[in-house]
């Protein structure tokens, strides 16, 4: 498996070059897409970031000062806006009261309790906690999603529903523990699964298609998974 991560991580790396994931400006700017990301497509994060930049807001002291309703309407195009409010609250919260709004602070601990604390707070999930720990607090950990579910599956090296302490294990267990590996690979993983290995994927243009079980060399595909 070792060796076949490495090929498919050179493929990858081949066809879209160095990513530089995640676009942000600062940690926290990272910490909010990680909340805001979920369950929506990352132009509508995008949008609810712009509006408070626009609000001058990208700071945990002033978002923490914002009145919920005006975060909620400020976070809007991020959809599930009350549900995520709350979440973006409970981090404020914590990071208040903890760490005197310090991420540095924060980041501060080992991986292992990071992530368990981060994992405590309210709105936080094995996803959003690991990309917390990968692009914002640079840990090597590696992401895993429906993109990598969906990649995995159809080459055949996964079986079975989306279980993510597997899937990540694919990569943790057969990998070196490199922050910059991880964060590379994570990237090539999602803009492929954004392009080209989508729920109808487009085989004939797949970079992987002659080794991927679910097209054909042609690149004809010729079923579903």
């Amino acid at each position: 498996m070792h060796r076949k991560l490495l090929k498919l991580y050179d493929d990858l790396y081949a066809e879209y070059g160095e990513l530089n994931w995640w676009p942000a400006e600062t940690p926290f700017e990272i910490v909010l897409g990680a909340i805001l990301g979920q369950a929506t497509a990352w132009r509508n994060v995008v949008k609810a970031i712009d509006n408070l930049k626009s609000a001058d807001l990208m700071t945990p002291d002033r978002l923490g000062k914002l009145p919920q309703g005006e975060l909620e309407t400020l976070i809007l195009p991020s959809g599930y806006y009350r549900a995520k409010a709350k979440k973006v609250r409970a981090f404020l919260t914590h990071l208040q009261a903890y760490y005197n709004n310090r991420l540095s602070l924060l980041f501060a601990q080992e991986l292992p309790t990071l992530r368990k604390e981060l994992l405590s707070i309210y709105g936080v999930g094995e996803e959003t906690a690991d990309s917390i720990l990968l692009y914002a607090a640079k840990k090597p950990i590696f992401v895993v999603d429906t993109y990598t579910y969906r990649l995995l599956k159809r080459l055949g090296w996964f079986s079975g529903k989306y279980h993510y302490g597997r899937l990540q294990e694919i990569f943790m267990g057969n990998l070196p523990h490199d922050y910059q590996l991880f964060n590379q690979y994570h990237a090539l993983i999602v803009i492929h699964g954004a392009r080209i290995c989508q729920k109808t994927p487009q085989c004939e243009r797949c970079v992987l298609r002659t080794q991927c079980p679910t097209g054909n060399e042609s690149g004809i595909y010729q079923g579903s998974c």
